[in-house]
């Protein structure tokens, strides 16, 4: 069983930056496509942002020069850098570790990010 344990979320006022970090327990992290994920209340979940093992990326149109998602397969750990945060990016964030090979997904826990004044 793969288990992945966020942390990093928290309070910040607009404009301002957080990193969120993921840890993943698997001694295969680098087969696993890496994503951020977040849901807002009353809303779906939806993507923010990807990280295949051999570097790609994507990101959600409403992020894409603000947010960097980044990953040390050493440290079997993925970041999400989030600068000039708005409050539209609050919501519950969680780390995402899709098998591609067998399509299974494992998620964290979720860490809630609040962007206010």
């Amino acid at each position: 069983q793969v288990q992945l344990v966020e942390s990093g979320g928290g309070l910040v006022q607009p404009g301002g930056s957080l990193r969120l970090s993921c840890a993943v327990s698997t001694i295969r992290f680098n087969i696993y496509r890496m994503g951020w994920y977040r849901q807002a209340p009353g809303k779906q979940r939806e993507m923010v942002a990807l990280r295949a093992a051999g570097g790609p990326t994507a990101y959600a149109d409403s992020v894409k020069g603000r947010f960097t998602i980044s990953r040390d397969n050493y440290k079997n750990t993925v970041y999400l850098q989030m600068n000039n945060l708005k409050p539209e990016d609050t919501a519950v964030y969680y780390c995402n570790a899709h098998h591609v090979a067998s399509s299974t997904d494992y998620w964290g826990q979720g860490t809630q990010i609040t962007v206010s004044s």
